[in-house]
């Protein structure tokens, strides 16, 4: 396995992320655990800023959250000088919850609920990203109500697909998501928009896929958005102060994997932007992006605990943990691979090929297939790299099993972020049934 951000191999031998040896995470914290980098978020935050500084454009990074939120992430994000991009009125309650600064806040989503618009508009955020006609109907009637000036922007698909996962790719035509070019959608969107007192349109938005690895698909979509503006511009009189160009930005997960060095993505989309601007006559508007898995996803290892070994002669030898797909549905829902390391022997040679599955009662239930490790024990640690996003976000209770606690380390301290659940936790909103049915087969007493 790869090392990540601070990772190293200490003098004992093994795992160390962040200054502290995840023997000593594992026996503080117990396992599964969520172990975040906090030093690798602050560099991967500080190139994307870099980048831009050096392009000498008015910019923002709002982080995606749907990657990984909680109180603590929202702080760090805010510290980090970032802005934030929630797609939930549970992600929004928890930014406000941490005190993230409101305008710099921008609400997602392709089937808000007014109740979410509303509360969205009371806390006076940054912007709204508006997604479909339904949305911007009740948006309108909200923000009339309220007597406040809401700032939106419009989700477009400029029909440019980036090359990923076909259940992640989201910029093309035929998309759950935004207003089609093509058909006219967006720029009907645009009339309702400047013709409501309440109503501001700040500028346009398009997301073309994510773990894209090449610049090219951000360059072409900026140039679709660009043909559209020049017509915008003579037609409608409109040209956008924001240009949101979303995030999707690859990352490893493993010796497969090359991604750019982040700030690559930049210039690019930066150099398209300047380009198209100068043949309409306008200015850069100013560019915003939303890195959620760039910023977080190899920043995060988990640690498990091996319990079972299975040997099939000839065939397949099976090491199982103490989580799986409830801590990590990605192997489950998108084949997604992953590379591991033994973290308390991380020094020793890799002399077998094992295959890690998980406890759920699933056959699917499987993180890594082949992987070289040297010969482990039950009680050993497991570290998978590279969960950082989409690990705890997407965790569930099936099995009944429990959501694991999150730990963000640095400097050589740790400090438990999200504690781990307990049966307690997992029975809190439960009510036992008042009117249970007689058993089967069984007379009721005369």
């Amino acid at each position: 396995m790869g090392l990540y951000g601070t990772s190293k191999i200490n003098e004992q031998g093994r795992l160390e992320i962040g200054g502290v040896d995840t023997s000593e995470l594992a026996q503080t914290y117990g396992t599964p655990l969520y172990v975040y980098d906090v030093k690798d978020i602050r560099n991967r935050a500080e190139a994307f800023k870099k980048a831009f500084d050096a392009e000498s454009v008015d910019y923002q990074v709002a982080y995606a959250s749907k990657a990984f939120s909680c109180l603590a992430m929202f702080q760090l994000a805010d510290e980090l000088g970032l802005s934030l991009d929630v797609c939930s009125g549970g992600e929004l309650y928890t930014a406000l919850e941490a005190e993230f600064p409101v305008e710099r806040i921008h609400f997602h989503g392709n089937n808000k609920t007014p109740d979410e618009l509303e509360m969205a508009v009371r806390a006076g955020i940054g912007c709204i990203v508006a997604d479909n006609f339904t949305e911007l109907t009740w948006l309108m009637g909200i923000a009339e109500a309220e007597k406040k000036i809401v700032n939106v922007l419009l989700r477009i698909t400029p029909g440019v697909e980036a090359h990923t996962h076909e259940y992640i790719s989201t910029g093309q035509e035929d998309s759950k998501f935004g207003f089609d070019l093509n058909s006219g959608q967006a720029k009907k969107a645009i009339e309702l928009t400047l013709n409501h007192d309440y109503i501001h349109l700040q500028g346009v938005h398009s997301h073309i896929g994510s773990q894209i690895f090449r610049s090219e698909g951000f360059e072409q979509a900026v140039k679709e958005i660009y043909r559209s503006l020049a017509v915008w511009k003579d037609e409608l009189g409109y040209y956008p102060e924001v240009l949101n160009v979303g995030g999707g930005f690859g990352i490893r997960y493993n010796k497969h994997d090359e991604p750019l060095p982040l700030e690559s993505y930049i210039e690019p989309m930066v150099t398209a932007a300047r380009e198209e601007a100068a043949k309409i006559g306008e200015n850069v508007p100013e560019i915003w992006i939303e890195p959620g898995r760039a910023l977080v996803g190899e920043a995060g290892t988990t640690i498990y605990t091996i319990g079972s070994r299975k040997d099939i002669p000839h065939l397949r030898t099976y090491l199982s943990v103490d989580g799986g797909m409830t801590d990590n549905i990605r192997p489950a829902l998108y084949q997604a691979e992953y590379e591991a390391v033994l973290a308390n022997k991380a020094d020793r040679a890799c002399d077998e090929l094992v295959s890690i599955a998980g406890r759920c009662c699933e056959s699917g239930d499987m993180l890594i297939w082949d992987l070289q490790l040297p010969k482990s024990e039950t009680g050993d640690l497991l570290a998978v790299a590279s969960t950082g996003a989409y690990g705890y976000a997407m965790a569930s209770n099936y099995n009944r099993m429990l959501r694991p606690a999150v730990v963000f380390v640095e400097n050589g301290e740790h400090e438990c972020v999200i504690e781990r659940e307990s049966y307690t936790d997992l029975l809190r909103n439960e009510h036992r049934y008042s009117k249970t049915a007689p058993k089967a087969g069984v007379t009721e007493a005369k």
